[in-house]
């Protein structure tokens, strides 16, 4: 037999037992691995997705938690695990700012991760405690700039959305806040509640019922648009600070190598579950869009904003500490 005819067997034969495990798939329990903290979009999100998933393919979606490092920790492990299927990331626009912030972390996402599918896309909105004196945005600014490096605000680590947020936020309004990072939102989150931080950028989603509370006063929405859930809040750009707009995205990768007919498989069924008027209309009440694209424009969505942050961090010179 001819060495061509040999590989040509080869081949199908890889492609046969590829498409075999994906007919199988999955034939056991998958972890979604969610390198932020519990009680933030991102765990809340993948909680309901992972139980969409089950649904669907008969199997639980396990998410855990493993928080730490700006996302690092979580994600390293991701990259390190078998590419079967079976070990999935829930990543956010933390992961494509990191490329630029974070040259020495461990894994390339463009190299070492297969996009599956996007999940949505939410505003931000700026809060502060009520002990704080400002009543607006340009209320806050002034302050601010009365008191440089005195006024902190808090994210939930180094290169996520928050954190790019805030500093995108000093840069346009010429304004020296510290930044307090945190393990995840839900701490950040607390310790605005609790005065010992003065402001923070957080999602829309997480942050309403705390402000109908009472326990922060919202400033401004960092969207292009008011959101349906803060009617009277408006946005930065209403509100006096020009070219300012930020948001929050979430999506599923899996390690590089995993198969395409399961990728393809796993994103067919989130693209379906997000298609429900149900989870449309839930979305809509948390002041959030789901995101429908394939993997490969899931792929080049990613690289836009690989390019978009590295631009931003540059130019705005935003660093790790």
């Amino acid at each position: 037999m001819k060495f061509k005819q040999i590989l040509s067997i080869a081949f199908a034969a890889g492609l046969a037992c590829t498409a075999a495990q994906a007919e199988t798939y999955p034939s056991r329990p998958v972890k979604i691995i969610v390198p932020f903290g519990a009680g933030g979009p991102a765990d809340i999100y993948a909680r309901a997705i992972g139980q969409q998933l089950s649904d669907a393919l008969k199997q639980p979606f396990v998410i855990e938690n493993k928080p730490g490092a700006g996302a690092v920790i979580g994600t390293v492990e991701v990259a390190r695990s078998p590419a079967d299927g079976y070990t999935l990331l829930l990543m956010s626009n933390t992961h494509t700012a990191n490329e630029t912030l974070l040259p020495n972390k461990g894994y390339d996402l463009s190299k070492d991760f297969a996009p599956i599918a996007p999940i949505n896309a939410a505003d931000l909105v700026v809060v502060v405690n009520p002990a704080v004196e400002a009543k607006t945005l340009q209320d806050f600014i002034a302050l601010a700039k009365s008191k440089p490096k005195q006024l902190n605000y808090a994210s939930s680590g180094v290169g996520t959305p928050y954190h790019l947020a805030g500093e995108s936020f000093k840069a346009l309004s010429g304004t020296d806040i510290v930044h307090v990072p945190h393990r995840g939102s839900g701490e950040a989150r607390s310790n605005v509640i609790g005065g010992h931080v003065q402001m923070m950028i957080d999602s829309v989603t997480t942050m309403v019922p705390s402000i109908t509370a009472g326990q922060v006063r919202a400033l401004a929405v960092t969207g292009s648009a008011r959101s349906a859930l803060l009617p009277d809040v408006p946005t930065a750009m209403e509100a006096g600070l020009k070219d300012y707009e930020a948001t929050i995205w979430l999506g599923l990768m899996a390690p590089t190598g995993t198969p395409q007919p399961i990728i393809d498989r796993i994103n067919a069924e989130i693209r379906k579950a997000q298609a429900r008027p149900d989870v449309v209309a839930a979305y809509a009440k948390q002041g959030t869009v789901a995101l429908d694209m394939s993997p490969a424009q899931f792929s080049d969505f990613v690289k836009a904003d690989i390019t978009k942050w590295a631009k931003v961090i540059q130019s705005a010179n935003i660093k790790t500490n």
